[in-house]
């Protein structure tokens, strides 16, 4: 199969296994079964950012805690262009699109929501929080890119947001990869000690 096939196919895969966890009830098994579904993913899949997938373990996370999921309200707003740098060398462009507002383990936080400007364009909603450069990586991780079909769903002016699905891009697994980086607006006050983390020591 072909590159372009291959990326089409594991995108499309991605979906599936959100789709997945759109149709379930919230909670730690459906969470399980996400987490097992993207190690297979990861393991088999010729479009996976894993390099040595024959030593390829699993995935790190963080225990799973239903507290760190919320319903976050949107806003939408005029739209924006603004331009995030890529982990490695050049830059996205981006639009701003709206604002998401929650609570979660009883902290505030707001985030802007992005869609790319590229065809067919698709909602994207990275984060950084006060993990990163510690037990998560230095340039933040996601919780919505809807190119690929990584989301959770929405109620109404609503947008579920459930911490313990946030993942990071694949530049962490593999140089090959070059990923936009969370923004300093979506920067959190506090550790999202939930999703997907860096391996202990």
């Amino acid at each position: 199969m072909s590159d372009t096939l291959d990326l089409w196919d594991y995108r499309r895969r991605v979906d599936e296994i959100y789709g997945r966890v759109r149709e379930a009830a919230p909670g730690r098994q459906t969470w399980a079964a996400w987490t097992r579904d993207r190690d297979e993913l990861f393991a088999s899949h010729p479009q996976s950012p894993i390099e040595d997938r024959a030593v390829f373990a699993g995935l790190p996370y963080f225990p799973y805690d239903p507290a760190w999921r919320t319903i976050a309200q949107f806003t939408p707003v005029p739209h924006e262009a603004t331009v995030i740098e890529d982990s490695a060398v050049g830059t996205a462009q981006f639009f701003k699109v709206g604002m998401v507002d929650f609570e979660v383990k009883s902290r505030r936080g707001s985030l802007e929501v992005l869609w790319l400007d590229a065809y067919g364009g698709g909602l994207f909603l990275p984060f950084r929080d006060l993990s990163n450069g510690h037990t998560t990586y230095g340039g933040g991780r996601y919780l919505l890119d809807t190119i690929k079909g990584a989301d959770l769903g929405h109620e109404g002016d609503s947008i579920v947001l459930d911490f313990n699905y946030s993942y990071h891009p694949s530049c962490v697994h593999s140089p090959r990869w070059s990923c936009p980086l969370a923004p300093p607006a979506n920067h959190l006050a506090f550790a999202v000690e939930a999703g997907e983390r860096l391996l202990p020591g």
